[in-house]
């Protein structure tokens, strides 16, 4: 009789490819043990997992659930065998890396650059997403560390911070003079706000504080990167909230300029996280020693 485990590769399969058929030809299997192999997982859970169609099959609500976690579990075993096969020889493997848009051109290519030079046979993969999506592939082991804005709540990662970083607003020549004064928040929330999408945990963690103080900030523009930030700002579209680490060279070649704050936003950090449940790779932990040096 077919293995647990192997029951449940088989039910990830035929969820991702939404067919028996499909499934099966994946599996290098016969569509009959494919078949055999999803009834005995349905009687053995005693739930109904698909739902047939004329296209193929559809996860039912129950098997939603379940693919949820069985396939961050499989994905979590294949990893920890590539990691393995890694830790035989660092020179050799993959590093996968998820960071923020911003951060990985203002803060981590130096980083990255030394890595490179002292491991050139390990192939990096660069993945850029918001810090939640990157919490997320870190725990399905999609990734093997992020470098992401904090804070992060999550007790299943190891987190560590790197540096702190000041979320400031700027504008360009149409506003500078009109905006000369320092302003309150109440007075910043009348403005033409451009912020970053509402997903990013920057914008999130800004919108809080003020919020805090009892203003809510409605955004004009919405972007989805830090440097369209600055580039819309340039152009008078309206004032951004952008982080005054990553956006040095526009306010010192005074293309843009900061708009003063009553009450600045307290400052935050960046940094690193990992799973505490699953030993970083050697890869993986010589990166951590360049970042940490």
């Amino acid at each position: 009789m077919i293995s647990k485990l192997d029951l449940y590769k088989v039910f990830c399969e035929v969820a991702k490819c939404e067919s028996f058929s499909k499934g099966a030809k994946a599996l290098y299997m016969t569509q009959p043990a494919v078949s055999q192999a999803i009834m005995q997982l349905e009687g053995e859970l005693e739930v109904r997992l698909f739902t047939r169609t004329s296209r193929g099959v559809i996860l039912t609500n129950e098997g939603k659930l379940l693919f949820e976690y069985a396939n961050s579990a499989i994905n979590l075993i294949n990893v920890g065998e590539e990691k393995l096969l890694e830790s035989k020889n660092i020179m050799l493997g993959e590093l996968k890396i998820g960071v923020g848009d911003a951060i990985s051109r203002y803060f981590l290519l130096q980083y990255l650059d030394k890595f490179h030079s002292e491991y050139p046979n390990i192939k990096l993969k660069i993945v850029n997403r918001t810090t939640l999506e990157l919490c997320d592939m870190l725990k399905s082991g999609k990734i093997d560390i992020a470098i992401c804005n904090f804070p992060i709540e999550d007790t299943s990662l190891e987190i560590k911070k790197c540096m702190d970083v000041q979320d400031i607003f700027v504008c360009g020549d149409k506003y500078k003079n009109t905006l000369s004064m320092p302003l309150s928040f109440e007075e910043l929330s009348k403005l033409p706000l451009i912020l970053l999408d509402t997903k990013s945990n920057s914008r999130q963690y800004v919108e809080k504080y003020i919020l805090s103080k009892g203003i809510e900030i409605v955004s004009e523009i919405e972007l989805g990167s830090h440097d369209l930030l600055l580039e819309f700002a340039k152009i008078n579209l309206g004032i951004a909230c952008v982080v005054k680490e990553f956006s040095r060279e526009y306010l010192n070649n005074g293309v843009l300029y900061e708009v003063k704050i009553v009450e600045e936003v307290p400052k935050r950090s960046i940094g690193f996280c990992f799973l505490k449940s699953v030993p970083p790779s050697p890869a993986t932990k010589k990166f951590v020693e360049i970042l940490e040096s």
